[in-house]
């Protein structure tokens, strides 16, 4: 798996309350349904990846 990208203060703020909804989520129980904060949460890294390319490409022209 590649290394993770350094994200930004508002994606950390974003993961955090993802995560915070996932705990919430799994205290209601053990099989609720969570893909769909987890596949945000990949968005949102998915989104700083992309950014920390766009940047690093900008920075090497």
């Amino acid at each position: 798996m590649a290394s993770e990208p350094k994200l930004t203060a508002a994606e950390k703020a974003q993961v955090a309350w993802y995560v915070a909804r996932m705990a919430k989520r799994g205290i209601a129980g053990e099989h609720v349904y969570q893909r769909d904060l987890e596949r945000k949460v990949e968005r949102v890294i998915e989104r700083a990846r992309k950014r920390e390319e766009r940047d690093a490409k900008n920075d090497r022209t």
